[in-house]
């Protein structure tokens, strides 16, 4: 086989005093991190839309990277092999042991659904091959539907029974190739899953039929053989006005409410957390501590622009705090997808080499430096300390175990007379110790 990244050699560890821009300065895969293989740490994915298919167009210019992967013609099935070959020769050179699809980044879409069917077939087919060959395996899989214009009132949400239908149809398809793929998850992002407005929408209706969707997903998968998780994906905005799955907090509510936690936990990501007004650590502490951090997308966005921009992480400190809660969470089920594209102007085969280096670097030393923070303590003890008058105090313990009552709390505070201030939070301490553990 033709080599398509030629010149372009296997990216390797050579330590943070490296100058080579074709080496990894942090990410050594081997180096254990409290008892853990960094790569075991760190599942990293690469997501085949952006990866694969982004060529730099947006709504103001045309492409400026040449994604053709030396096919004759974009769009074809010849097309679909040339990024199946870039894609594994890629991993493989930068020691990347997952991939994420969405099904029409697979294949480009035919006019009746039984051809795109066939297509899928083919190509997962020719997957399989290079999956044998690398050990490469599918991190997981979803169904692109925003897209088409078809999908303009959404999938699961649409006011339309044949959109729902033909939804249903792309979901089955997504989930026999994820579990031909061998794929540890299944994503439903909900793209178009909210309205623009409320005067023609019944919300209500909308979040029925989307959940009834996702149980026939469920019960489809589990029939199939599928045994891994699937994923809601929160994002609170863009392109639709407002979408229902807006935030962690919102997504497992709606998790909860019908009836899908057996089945079903978060993929957060880091750029759509932020289009929500939280920090990607809200998002990820609110998902672990409800035992629903399942998966993650690892971006970041411009805090200058209102919108999704998908840059390739490089903030070590958001990195940290990131990798700070899965560690606290015990870890993913799923992996780190990089659900990230290069900037426009940086459109060389090479740009895509140090994007992905610098991503993988970054939460390399953002897990160094996450476990360097819960290994010197001073955080956790703070924050235990913090409350621990529900420890030390007899009414204390009775709250917390749900043994107080109302007229008990109260004669304990006419006792008191007036309340003292409760301790200090101690925030700009707290953050100089963060400052002390990444650069001493």
């Amino acid at each position: 086989m033709t080599e398509i990244f030629r010149n372009l050699p296997k990216v390797r560890y050579e330590g943070a005093d490296s100058k080579n821009p074709l080496s990894f300065k942090f990410y050594d895969p081997d180096r254990v991190i409290l008892g853990k293989k960094m790569s075991e740490h760190l599942p990293f994915a690469m997501a085949w839309w952006h990866a694969l298919g982004n060529a730099g167009k947006d709504i103001f210019g045309d492409s400026t990277a040449d994604k053709a992967f030396g096919a004759a013609e974009t769009g074809t099935m010849e097309h679909a092999k040339a990024k199946v070959d870039a894609g594994f020769e890629f991993m493989q050179k930068l020691g990347i042991r997952y991939f994420c699809f969405h099904d029409i980044d697979l294949v480009p879409e035919a006019d009746t659904l039984e051809e795109t069917n066939a297509r899928l077939d083919e190509i997962t087919d020719y997957m399989l091959e290079k999956m044998k060959e690398t050990g490469i395996r599918n991190l997981w899989g979803t169904a692109n539907m925003f897209f088409n214009p078809r999908f303009m009132n959404g999938a699961g949400s649409s006011n339309s029974v044949d959109v729902f239908c033909h939804a249903a149809a792309q979901i089955k398809k997504a989930l026999d190739c994820t579990v031909k793929l061998g794929g540890r998850g299944y994503v439903f992002w909900g793209g178009r899953e909210g309205y623009e407005t409320l005067l023609n929408t019944d919300v209500r209706f909308e979040q029925e039929n989307i959940a009834a969707l996702m149980r026939m997903a469920v019960k489809y998968g589990r029939s199939i053989g599928f045994k891994g998780n699937f994923y809601i994906e929160p994002k609170p905005k863009e392109p639709m006005k407002h979408q229902y799955d807006y935030d962690a907090a919102t997504a497992i509510g709606f998790i909860r409410q019908y009836g899908l936690s057996k089945d079903f936990k978060l993929n957060v990501e880091s750029n759509h957390a932020t289009l929500a007004g939280h920090t990607f650590q809200h998002d990820l502490r609110i998902a672990g501590m409800n035992g629903m951090l399942g998966s993650v997308d690892i971006n970041q966005g411009d805090l200058l622009l209102g919108w999704d921009t998908d840059e390739f992480p490089y903030d070590v400190y958001e990195s940290t705090m990131c990798m700070y809660e899965i560690l606290k969470a015990g870890g993913l089920s799923g992996g780190l997808n990089f659900d990230a594209k290069n900037r426009r102007p940086s459109y060389t085969p090479e740009d895509m080499f140090h994007a992905f280096i610098l991503g993988m670097d970054s939460f390399a030393l953002g897990l160094i430096k996450a476990a360097a923070i819960i290994e010197d303590g001073r955080i956790d003890t703070f924050v235990k300390d913090r409350y621990a008058s529900y420890q030390t105090t007899g009414i204390g313990r009775k709250i917390r175990a749900g043994e107080a009552t109302l007229e008990e709390c109260a004669a304990i505070a006419v006792g008191n007379g007036n309340a003292p201030l409760p301790g200090s939070g101690r925030q700009e301490y707290l953050e100089s110790v963060i400052n002390q553990v990444f650069f001493k």
